[in-house]
C-alpha cells in the first residue's frame, strides 16, 4: 500500500484490554525493567493466543482509525524494553540489580554479569504475526542500546559505553532479522538520550550508529521525555539532546510535541531527517478535535516540508483506555487529512 504525503503512524504501543492485563497493576508502578509475569491476567498456557487476539484487535483498530503505518501495538509486552532486555544472553534474571528510574526511583533493573549475546530471535514472529494480518505499511519497535544501558546494572563491562557497545551488536542482528521477517520500519526506542543527555553525548551516537551497521532499510528512532502518567514534570523545559541525532545514521526521528507544546524551531537542526512529530497528547485524557491535530500538523510544517514529515502520537498508548485511544488515532488521522488536501489545493 503506498504511502501518501504526509502519513499518519502510531509510535508504539495501543491499549491492552482489561482481559488481558491487570491495569491496576500495570498503572500502579513504575514501566517494569524485568519481567513482570504478575501483570497478564490469562494462565501461561493460553497467554500466547490469548496475546495473538489482542493483537489482532489492535490492528484491527490502527486500520479502522485510518493509520497508514501500524504497529502490532506492543501486546505482548509488559513494558516497552523488558521483554527484548531480559531475553538476552549475559543477562542475569534471576538475581536482579538496581538502577534509578528517570523518576528518581530506584528500580530492579536487569544485570549484566557476561557478555551481551542475542542467542535467539526475540521479535520476529511479532513481525510475521502482524505481516501476516495486515496489508498497511509495518513498524516494529525495539529498545535502543543506550536506554538498555541506563535501566541495568552493569557488573561486567569496564564502564557504560563498552555495555551500550555490547548492547548494540544484540540489537544489530536482531534488526537485520526483523526486515527478513517483513518489517518495513525498525524504531529504537531511546528515551533516556533525553533524561541523561550529559550521558548521552558521551557514547549514544556511537552505539546506536553501530546497531544500525549494514542496515540499509528505514529506520527510526522515538525520543521522549516518559509516559505521561508516570512523568508529570519538566516537558515544558524542552529537549537537551535532540539535534545530535543529525550526526546517526537514523532515517526517522520521533519527537514528543503536544504534551510539552514543543518550540518546534528545534526542528531546525535535523535538516536531513524524517520528523515524526507528536500531535496527540497522552496526558490529556479528552479526545483532540481534527481541527486541533491539523493546527498542529500546520506548525510542524513551518519548520519540516511534507515530504519529511510522519504525524504520530507524541508517546505510546498503552495506558489510555480503548475508547480514548481509538478516538484519538481517529481525530489525528482526520486533521492531518484536512492539512493533506490543503496543500493539494
Amino acid at each position: 500500500m503506498a504511502l501518501p504525503l504526509i502519513p499518519t503512524t502510531v509510535v508504539g504501543s495501543y491499549v491492552q484490554p482489561d482481559w488481558l492485563v491487570d491495569r491496576n497493576n500495570l498503572k500502579g508502578r513504575l514501566p517494569p525493567r524485568i519481567r513482570a509475569k504478575e501483570i497478564w491476567r490469562v494462565p501461561e498456557e493460553f497467554l500466547t493466543d490469548a496475546q495473538d487476539d489482542a493483537t489482532s484487535v489492535a490492528i484491527r483498530d490502527m486500520e479502522r482509525a485510518g493509520v497508514d503505518i501500524i504497529t502490532d501495538g506492543e501486546i505482548r509486552r509488559e513494558s516497552y524494553s523488558n521483554r527484548f532486555a531480559t531475553a538476552l544472553g549475559g543477562i542475569d534474571i534471576d538475581n536482579y540489580g538496581t538502577a534509578l528510574d528517570r523518576t528518581g526511583e530506584a528500580n530492579p533493573v536487569p544485570r549484566i554479569a557476561g557478555p551481551i549475546r542475542r542467542d535467539r530471535p526475540i521479535e520476529v514472529r511479532d513481525v510475521e504475526f502482524l505481516r501476516a494480518n495486515t496489508d498497511r505499511r509495518i513498524k516494529i519497535t525495539i529498545p535502543g542500546p543506550f536506554t538498555m544501558t541506563q535501566q541495568a546494572q552493569n557488573d561486567y563491562y569496564p564502564d557504560g559505553e563498552a555495555a551500550a557497545m555490547g548492547y548494540a551488536e544484540a540489537v544489530n542482528a536482531e534488526i537485520k532479522a526483523l526486515y527478513a521477517a517483513g518489517a518495513d520500519i525498525v524504531q529504537l526506542d531511546e528515551p533516556y538520550m533525553q533524561a541523561r543527555p550529559d550521558v548521552a553525548r558521551g557514547y549514544a551516537i556511537k552505539a546506536i550508529n553501530r546497531a544500525l551497521d549494514g542496515v540499509t532499510q528505514t529506520t527510526a528512532l522515538h525520543i521522549c521525555f516518559g509516559y505521561a502518567h508516570v512523568v508529570h514534570e519538566g516537558k515544558n523545559d524542552g529537549y537537551k539532546f535532540l539535534t545530535e541525532l543529525e550526526e546517526c545514521v537514523v532515517d526517522q526521528v520521533s519527537i514528543e510535541a503536544a504534551q510539552p507544546k514543543l518550540d518546534l524551531s528545534i526542528l531546525d537542526g535535523l535538516p536531513s531527517k524524517t520528523i515524526m512529530v507528536g500531535v496527540i497528547d497522552m496526558g490529556d485524557p479528552n479526545v483532540e478535535t481534527a481541527d486541533m491535530v491539523a493546527d498542529r500538523v500546520r506548525n510542524a510544517l513551518k519548520h519540516v516540508p511534507a515530504e519529511r514529515l510522519v504525524i504520530a502520537p507524541d508517546c505510546g498508548m498503552k495506558y489510555l483506555d480503548r475508547a480514548t485511544a481509538f478516538g484519538k488515532l481517529k481525530a489525528m488521522v482526520d486533521g492531518t487529512k484536512i492539512v493533506r488536501r490543503e496543500i493539494a489545493g
